[in-house]
């Protein structure tokens, strides 16, 4: 059931979410979702997930054996919850409702030795920024809930070793999750730049990086959001795979 001000957005046949002004997603989530790629054996995590929309896009794409959705925010667990139950997947998809500070500390056991986990963190570090006046968007956009470090943490408690942990930001925050990432024993191991044409500079960067894993980066080719002709790039068309094309303007997708 559909409260006021919220609707059902599609992500691929047969598989829709629960979305508000509150609580959507953007162009950011779905490449974080492509970019981290589950596998059908594994068993991973979403934290912050917000509407559940990069749950429902793994299940929808990959089929990981289980999916493990965080959220702290009533009004979005609620609403991830819903959408959870409006696709059938109660089985596949768990809703836990806890401060991933927290997580950083204590793992549930059923939590413990995953394969991968995400997370599409607050961009503006703590006391930064101009703030919405509206409370769940300052809590999704700015550092108050939880900090880089909190998330890094709380991916390496989770992560069994060798695991992975996927993680996208801005590009003026790439030293503060590098250095977040390796102090939490997680070493990144790819990074790929987003740009929306090739003359602007990058407006995202997607970073894996693998507990325990030994030093060594590799810088993978930027992915271009546009072509030269102002349209979507064949490598954005595949990203967005049966997603429906055209739901963001390219102007409002970064």
């Amino acid at each position: 059931m559909l409260l006021a001000n919220e609707s059902l957005e599609p992500l691929a046949p047969g598989v829709c979410v629960i979305v508000s002004p509150q609580h959507t997603f953007n162009t950011d989530t779905i490449l974080l979702a492509w970019f981290s790629s589950p596998r059908h054996k594994d068993r991973c995590a979403d934290l912050g997930t917000g509407c559940a929309a990069i749950p429902l896009i793994w299940h929808a794409r990959f089929a990981p054996q289980h999916i493990f959705a965080v959220e702290l925010q009533d009004n979005a667990v609620d609403m991830a919850r819903r959408s959870v139950a409006e696709n059938g997947l109660q089985e596949r998809v768990s809703l836990f409702q806890c401060d991933i500070r927290e997580l950083a500390g204590a793992v549930p056991r059923e939590m413990q030795e995953l394969d991968l986990v995400a997370c599409n963190p607050p961009y503006q570090a703590g006391g930064s920024g101009i703030l919405n006046p509206d409370p769940s968007k300052q809590l999704a956009r700015h550092e108050q809930a939880c900090t880089l470090e909190d998330v890094c943490r709380a991916g390496a408690r989770m992560l069994k070793f060798g695991g992975k942990f996927c993680l996208c930001q801005r590009p003026q925050r790439l030293c503060d999750v590098l250095c977040a990432m390796r102090a939490a024993g997680i070493e990144p191991k790819r990074l790929r730049f987003v740009q929306q044409t090739p003359q602007k500079p990058p407006s995202l960067f997607l970073v894996q990086g693998k507990k325990g894993a030994n030093p060594g980066l590799c810088v993978e080719p930027v992915l271009f959001i546009e072509d030269g002709d102002g349209h979507f790039s064949p490598e954005m068309l595949e990203v967005y795979g049966s997603y429906k094309q055209g739901h963001f303007s390219k102007e409002g997708m970064l």
